[in-house]
């Protein structure tokens, strides 16, 4: 639950902050004061929408703090996995809002995502105000009611249909895409069958197309390599003996090593040059020997040259149709491999059409089930939740309304195979009619009213805000919306902003808005009342007087009432 609201630069509210216990506090004051901004507050840090425009006039920012006791595990791990922790036991929720319109969170003191505040505050606090009231008149807020409050025998099924139907739309996808989309997959199917079928006939292998390319230079030039071979080699070893002096290259070094060795002995360094003479000699040698084998190796076959130049032109073909970026072989296998890969799926379509087809047969009949299940659970509780709203009304000084839950069989659709519409008959022989039709603003007050009690037995929230649930009624019916707020309070923490007396009297605790206006500026703060402040703003709030002697009677009148009221819860948790 909440212990502490603290708001600052919102609105006309400059510095307010307001301590709150377990049970019932109401917030009430002038028109004008600020009361609103502290539902807006709350709203703030459960991550809603703020406006800039609500930053107070000449303040850089607006904040709101709200500190939270008693903190479920679950939300406390949140905080934590997002860096934050506890202060003195109590979770620490704050929103920050700039003049300029940025917007930041913090949780556990630790900077989050708007967001998350959202995620982790809306299990601690739920406002509900006259928005939430319009709400109620939407099919989905009837149906999301009605299944909270007919809990697991909804929820149970609801869920596994709710995950059947989502497969179901996937699965007539498919199926759609498939069947539309046939003939551009046996057209598909029929290219890559050719493209395949020429790739096999070929059967490239990896890298032939270089290999090939290099062979066919060969071929084409080997006349003139075998000469170009043939003359180094000449040149290197001629065989020529007749010439008295040597022309090749190793008759050459073998001249200047005989030369060189015959004065090597005088000069170490001479020596070294007569060794490397020889060294070359015996390179030069090598090389004329490889270049004569060389020579002897090349092959003229003009038949292999034209069998190299045909198949690189097949090869080519393949590369053109089916290659990449590189112009490659290997690229023609890669798409080979790919396409193989693809037209086992669309050989494999008809099967997975048949499977399909099949699945979505199961999903009918499953959703068909898990729907009927829904179905007959919704009915059940709409008959139980219709009484018990209509027993809370009478207790609401409307003693003759009756609300019904209709649950009308529909078409399959995500939650379910129902249309929920409450109804309501505000006098007796009055036929039921749908709620917006039939409710005025006061009636569907109470209605409200009167589910959110019921409501906190099967679906708890630690602290409830209510915005002027009361609008619209007065008298008695104001007395028995306070009597229902006071006992909704002994289950849950309640904070109601209220400009009625009567409901204002049934709180434990009462603050109020004070407006001061400097002739410049207005600024409101927020004050606890004691007994003898609390009557006279009861007063004021009867007559628009303070000093009124007949109001502040009525107001003695109502709080002895309220007072009454709580002793037998008083003497309740006393036992316990």
């Amino acid at each position: 639950m909440l212990s502490e609201i603290r708001i600052t630069g919102l609105g006309v509210i400059e510095d307010a902050t307001l301590d709150l216990d377990p049970g019932f506090t109401a917030v009430t004051g002038e028109t004008g004061a600020g009361k609103t901004m502290v539902v807006t507050g709350v709203n703030m840090l459960l991550g809603g929408r703020a406006d800039s425009g609500l930053v107070r006039h000449g303040t850089r920012r607006a904040r709101v703090e709200g500190r939270a006791s008693a903190v479920p595990k679950a939300i406390v791990q949140q905080a934590e996995d997002r860096g934050g922790e506890l202060d003195d036991d109590e979770l620490l929720i704050a929103r920050e809002l700039s003049a300029e319109g940025r917007s930041r969170a913090f949780l556990g003191g630790a900077s989050v995502p708007v967001s998350v505040l959202g995620e982790v505050s809306g299990d601690l606090v739920a406002i509900h105000g006259q928005a939430e009231q319009w709400r109620l008149l939407q099919p989905s807020r009837q149906r999301e009611t009605l299944d909270t409050f007919a809990g697991k025998p909804v929820l149970g099924p609801l869920q596994e249909y709710a995950a059947a139907y989502k497969r179901h739309r996937e699965v007539e996808a498919e199926l759609a895409e498939l069947t539309t989309r046939q003939r551009d997959r046996l057209a598909e199917a029929d290219l890559l069958r050719f493209g395949l079928d020429e790739v096999a006939k070929a059967e490239p292998l990896p890298g032939e197309d270089t290999e090939l390319a290099a062979e066919e230079d060969r071929l084409a030039y080997a006349d003139g390599l075998r000469t170009a071979a043939t003359s180094a080699a000449d040149a290197l070893a001629s065989e020529d003996l007749d010439s008295t002096r040597p022309s090749d290259v190793l008759g050459l070094l073998a001249l200047a090593k005989q030369v060189l060795d015959a004065e090597r002995e005088h000069d170490p360094k001479l020596a070294e040059l007569a060794d490397r003479a020889g060294e070359l000699g015996y390179l030069a040698a090598d090389l004329a020997q490889e270049l004569s084998s060389y020579a002897a190796d090349v092959d003229t076959d003009p038949a292999r040259l034209a069998v190299v130049s045909e198949r690189r032109a097949l090869l080519t073909s393949l590369v053109r149709k089916y290659g990449g970026e590189q112009g490659t072989v290997d690229e023609v296998l890669d798409w080979a491999t790919r396409s193989a890969t693809r037209l086992a799926e669309l050989d494999g379509s008809d099967e997975r059409v048949e499977h399909l087809t099949a699945e979505l047969t199961e999903l009918d009949a499953k959703l068909a089930d898990l729907g009927q299940q829904v179905r007959t659970a919704r009915i059940e509780a709409a008959g139980r939740l219709g009484v018990a709203v209509s027993d809370e009304l009478t207790g609401l000084a409307m003693p003759h309304a009756k609300l019904s839950i209709e649950v009308h069989e529909t078409t399959a659709g995500p939650y379910g195979i129902d249309e929920i519409e409450f109804c309501f008959a505000a006098n007796p022989g009055s036929p039921a009619r749908p709620l917006q039709k039939a409710a005025s603003g006061g009636e569907l007050s109470r209605v409200m009213l009167a589910l959110e009690v019921i409501l906190s037995d099967t679906h708890p929230v630690p602290t409830l805000v209510f915005d002027e649930i009361d609008a619209g009624i007065g008298g008695r019916a104001a007395v028995e919306v306070g009597k229902r707020l006071a006992r909704l309070a002994e289950k849950t923490q309640v904070i109601v902003v209220t400009h009625l007396p009567q409901v204002a009297a049934f709180a434990d605790r009462h603050a109020v808005v004070l407006k001061s206006d400097d002739g410049s500026v207005t600024t409101s703060g927020l004050v606890a009342l004691d007994e003898d402040a609390r009557l006279k703003e009861l007063s004021r709030m009867m007559a628009g007087l303070e000093n009124s002697d007949a109001a502040q009677a009525h107001a003695e009148e109502l709080l002895a009432l309220a007072a009454e009221r709580r002793k037998p819860r008083r003497k309740a948790r006393s036992k316990g």
